[in-house]
Order: C-alpha cells, then structure tokens, then sequence
C-alpha cells in the first residue's frame, strides 16, 4: 500500500480518529503528542492524547498498560527517557498493533509520528504527496 508523508490515521483501542501522522523513515520508533503522563501502581500509565496543535483542548484521556520503558535519540543527538505503549493503528484499510513513545510534540505541526517499525511490511511511501488514503 502506497501512502504519502503525511496521512491521517486512527487509533480504534483508544476512539482517537482523523489524527494527522507524519511518516518518517528516519525514525525506528513512533511517537505520540500527549500530555499529563502519570504513572500508576498496578504498571499502568495515564494520558492525555493531544489532538490539535491549534485546539490543544481537544483531548483523549487513554489509560494502558506500559511496555517498556527506552531510551530515543533525537535527531540533534540528545537522548531522552520514554514510556513505550502499545495500541492498535488503523490505515487505508490495515490495522496493526504498533508502539508508540509518549512525549511532548508540542511544537511540531503534526501530533504524530510513524516511524519504521510501524510501516514496515504494510506500507511504502511516496514522499511527493499527502493524505493519499
């Protein structure tokens, strides 16, 4: 499947739809725009999906088992520490369970990024367009 650089996806498991991702081959991982991460007792995580960059009100509240937690390197070098989740990406027609890093997208236009491992075997991209799907 052929998407563009920049799609709009969904996330069914937690009723997030429309999200616009940047497609990024240059990252291995994925990572989501959310706010307000708090850890509970029992291994779970809680947290605000971001929806808008213009209406940040807009907001999912997702709780959710953690995976694991990483280490992510940006690309100007510095490294940061990640909670690593998982849920299930809807786009043109495939779901596939994929991970995703909790962090702050708060200046960057899209609120989501996919990386390598979320596209891989399902999906080239043709970096000349956008929202294809």
């Amino acid at each position: 499947m052929i998407i563009g650089w920049r799609e709009k996806v969904d996330l069914p498991d937690w009723g997030v739809t429309n999200l616009v991702a940047k497609v990024d081959s240059g990252a291995r991982t994925s990572a989501i725009h959310v706010e307000g991460i708090q850890h509970t007792t029992d291994g779970l995580v809680s947290f605000a999906v971001v929806l808008s960059r213009r209406f940040a009100h807009r907001q999912v509240q997702v709780t959710c088992p953690i995976k694991r937690e990483t280490v992510v390197k940006s690309s100007t070098g510095h490294t940061h520490e990640r909670i690593v989740v998982e849920t299930t990406l809807s786009l043109a027609g495939i779901e596939k369970t994929i991970e995703l890093t909790l962090v702050s997208r708060e200046k960057m236009t899209c609120r989501m990024l996919l990386g390598r491992t979320a596209i891989e075997d399902d999906f080239l991209i043709d970096t000349s367009v956008t929202h294809i799907v």
